[in-house]
């Protein structure tokens, strides 16, 4: 299995030369050379699998010969072992043909810990295997760092620096990234938005001198890895519905593209996925360009959801390189004018991306009225997040066949907005009820390059 970049010059790679190297040198992000397909045998094999063996099926044809079958099974079991529920991740009927799937049983009760903990897991593994060690820096709008500190804090062969945009994530996402006392792992709080920490990483992958001087790796959802991951859920799900057998849909609250993306590497690889909807906040984008009208960045307006408090989605990169038919010139192209502020899609190209997505998107409004109402007549406390999901579901949600809403984040990480829409202000889970008196250590940083490539050369374990 070899890894290409969807700016078509950087050099192809191993699976585990992806996993450790992150972005590709030329700006890219990589993505399998092919996509490998599973037999409607291998997909009816799962139902009444564990989560461990679904993701060791799913997973496997992708890393070639990075580990062993002996070793990728017991990376995968130590990945999910310390998750809060027996399922990994269980569903739970919402309405008639309407269900959620729970993604907030892991350790940072987002759904960020299904991919962060088998990334640790792999390189501790690969990096210990060679004696080698990395920087892992990475970007987060509020979960994706949580999840990375968890997953590499006191590990030995990795340095961790996650950049987050300084008043504009949760309390407890905060906390969750400045109260680890072990010393390998770092909270930068960055003056600016998370598009500005996403750009000033790949500034930082994009200086050479820099990126080999530190051995800069990247676990953000750029990292092929982190998306391989989430791929396996898909299966766990569908199966419970009669997949191969059934159509099923996905709804995805979206923000970097990352999650849906790997609903459609799932499709590819054979899952019988009828419609994959992208639902966004007031931060849109992602849904306008889907209805056609181009991929142009506006200003970020915060909002309760703030992890999709998004205009440049990395991951759809991957998107547009297949609906341009896998062309790197052409991508490379549309990431020149969006630096420039924007571009049109092909209307060959949009339609491809029609073909696989479908898009809605919730005001703020409409979101916390559906926190309010999913209590009322689901049953259900949702974060806000995975609210944005639940209402365009509803919205565009068809026929017989079932909708599945993926829940990213449990309420208690967003405990303001979920009280402000119920009156209920929903606990931490007991392995974490202390958060609030740990006490926090993080630096605040100028949304500057040079000081904030210093302050990492400065802070690297001896």
């Amino acid at each position: 299995m070899r890894y290409i970049s969807t700016r078509g010059t950087a050099p192809d790679l191993s699976f585990e030369e992806a996993m450790l190297t992150g972005l590709a040198r030329d700006g890219g992000l990589y993505v399998p050379a092919e996509i490998p397909k599973l037999t409607a045998e291998q997909i009816a094999g799962m139902e009444g699998q564990s989560y461990e063996d679904v993701a060791f099926t799913v997973m496997r044809p992708f890393i070639g010969d990075t580990f062993t079958d002996d070793e990728f099974r017991e990376l995968i079991a130590n990945a999910y072992a310390g998750f809060g529920h027996n399922a990994r991740a269980p569903l739970v009927q919402l309405a008639p043909n309407h269900f959620l799937l729970e993604l907030f049983h892991g350790p940072t009760l987002a759904f960020k810990d299904f991919a962060m903990q088998l990334i640790g897991q792999m390189f501790q593994k690969a990096l210990g295997r060679k004696g080698d060690r990395v920087t892992i820096v990475g970007a987060t709008s509020g979960d994706t760092g949580s999840a990375a500190i968890e997953a590499f804090r006191g590990l030995d062969n990795v340095d961790v620096f996650i950049l987050y945009p300084h008043g504009r994530v949760s309390e407890v996402q905060r906390r969750q990234m400045t109260t680890p006392v072990e010393s390998n792992v770092h909270a930068l709080a960055v003056d600016g938005d998370f598009d500005d920490c996403q750009a000033r990483l790949k500034d930082m992958f994009n200086d050479f001198a820099f990126r080999d001087g530190v051995k800069l790796a990247g676990v953000n959802s750029i990292n092929w890895g982190r998306v391989l991951a989430q791929v396996v859920y898909y299966f766990s799900s569908a199966v419970s519905f009669g997949a191969p057998d059934r159509e099923v849909s996905f709804t995805v609250p979206t923000g970097n593209f990352g999650d849906i993306f790997a609903g459609y590497i799932a499709k590819r690889m054979g899952l019988p996925i009828k419609d994959l909807v992208v639902a966004t906040n007031q931060n849109d984008i992602l849904d306008r360009c889907l209805k056609g009208q181009g991929y142009h960045k506006g200003s970020v307006h915060p909002s309760i959801s703030p992890s999709m408090d998004i205009q440049v989605s990395s991951n759809f990169e991957r998107a547009l390189f297949d609906a341009y038919d896998r062309d790197g010139g052409a991508v490379a192209q549309l990431m020149t004018e969006l630096g420039q502020g924007g571009f049109d899609v092909s209307q060959g190209a949009i339609q491809v991306l029609q073909g696989h997505y479908k898009s809605g998107r919730a005001s703020e409004e409409e979101t916390t009225a559906m926190i309010t109402h999913a209590l009322a007549t689901m049953g259900e406390l949702l974060c806000p997040h995975s609210a944005v999901g639940v209402k365009v579901a509803e919205d565009l949600r068809r026929g017989d066949t079932p909708m599945i809403t993926l829940a990213t984040a449990h309420p208690a990480k967003f405990p303001d907005a979920v009280e402000a829409a119920t009156g209920i202000r929903p606990p931490l889970p007991a392995r974490m009820a202390d958060l609030f008196d740990r006490p926090e250590r993080l630096t605040r940083v100028a949304n500057d390059l040079d000081a904030l490539k210093a302050h990492i050369e400065r802070n690297l374990s001896a």
